[in-house]
């Protein structure tokens, strides 16, 4: 069987076969497809240069660091779409990335777990702030889509102006959660914290008899040669998506929330199952839900500011359905993880309701304006 080391390492051969599409004209779907596939390998190795990295500038340093590159695929890839314009598939890409860490990796990883361990444990305390912290989010994304819907006439202008504001105020959100997690109540993590640093570079790295630290400047080399991967691949991907998509016969919309969140997290979404599977269902809420508040509280506002910055009218005006299936996700995966217990069933209900969730966007009429 291939570990997941080894697949990434195979779905590799697709960047020199995307370059080669686009250069050659094989068409916009082929060029989609494998420049999407070239994605995945790229992202989980910037994933593992930002925790070599981590181990060697000490655990604050690298707590930031991985706080700041978690979404950082996600990030360059979005940012490409919105200076081509897209900023309604920019949009549904951050709908579609909360959605897709709190119901589908969340949904398999509960899954799996529960099937492999009766009832799986994780402390209660950090899921309902996190489930708090969620519902901030979700409150900062209604309300300029509130604010549209019950004006009339309402200045584009005036909403980015609110949307900057907001922006500004979730940023400020962000740090604090930064400081809560990694100093004033970092105990809350520590297990998720020390099982990741297992999970991903080994105990023998972590031994203090003497083990050798990662090569900093090497995994430097390497996480810009990833992220410069990633941009260039982005690059094909965006230039691509609207004519691809139409031969293929999905919407923008679909492609938004669905396509391209998983493309971008494949990475993340690997690492929360397998860990789940081995009964650290701490780290898997640690990675998917932290996930999905780094989208929320950053990702979404570093956009709306870079989109002001040169020139695309970026805002949180999102399309109201987006915004019932991301209050959908966190109703849901809030009630949930309440009790600090999961299981197969629960699971089960998640993946559901990711299923119902992504046939309504498929089936969703095509929005003006969006692509």
């Amino acid at each position: 069987m291939l570990s997941k080391n080894t697949f990434f390492f195979i779905l590799l051969v697709f960047i020199p076969v995307s370059v080669a599409a686009q250069f050659l004209d094989w068409g916009s779907t082929v060029v989609f497809i494998t420049a999407g596939l070239a994605i995945v390998p790229l992202a989980a190795f910037m994933g593992t240069a930002t925790e070599e990295i981590a181990i060697v500038v000490g655990p604050n340093l690298g707590g930031l660091l991985n706080a700041t590159f978690g979404n950082a695929t996600e990030l360059i890839l979005a940012f490409i779409a919105l200076k081509a314009g897209l900023i309604g598939v920019v949009k549904a890409t951050i709908t579609g990335s909360i959605i897709g860490n709190l119901l589908l990796v969340m949904g398999f990883a509960m899954l799996l777990g529960g099937l492999r361990y009766k009832e799986q444990d994780f402390q209660a305390t950090a899921a309902q702030m996190n489930g708090s912290l969620m519902n901030l989010a979700v409150i900062a994304l209604l309300l300029p889509t509130a604010v549209q819907y019950t004006s009339t006439g309402i200045d584009p202008i005036i909403l980015q102006k609110l949307s900057i504001a907001v922006a500004i105020v979730l940023i400020f959100v962000y740090a604090l959660t930064l400081l809560f997690s990694m100093k004033t109540h970092a105990y809350l993590y520590d297990v998720g914290l020390a099982e990741f640093e297992q999970e991903d570079t080994g105990e023998a790295k972590q031994s203090e008899h003497g083990a050798e630290k990662p090569n900093l400047f090497l995994w430097i080399g390497v996480l810009l040669i990833v992220t410069l991967g990633v941009a260039v691949e982005s690059e094909l991907l965006v230039d691509s998506l609207e004519e691809a998509t139409s031969s293929l016969g999905l919407t923008a919309l679909f492609t938004g929330v669905i396509l391209l969140p998983i493309i971008g997290n494949a990475a993340e979404h690997a690492t929360a199952v397998t860990v789940a599977m081995k009964n650290k269902m701490d780290l898997s809420l640690s990675v998917a839900v932290g996930s999905s508040l780094q989208i929320a509280l950053f990702v979404a506002p570093v956009l709306v500011l870079a989109g002001w910055a040169i020139g695309q009218p970026m805002d949180l005006n999102f399309n109201p359905f987006e915004l019932v299936a991301v209050a959908v996700a966190v109703l849901i995966i809030n009630s949930i993880g309440a009790d600090g217990k999961s299981n197969w069933l629960e699971g089960s209900l998640l993946l559901a309701t990711y299923t119902v969730l992504a046939l309504a966007f498929y089936y969703h009429p095509v929005i003006k304006g969006l692509a």
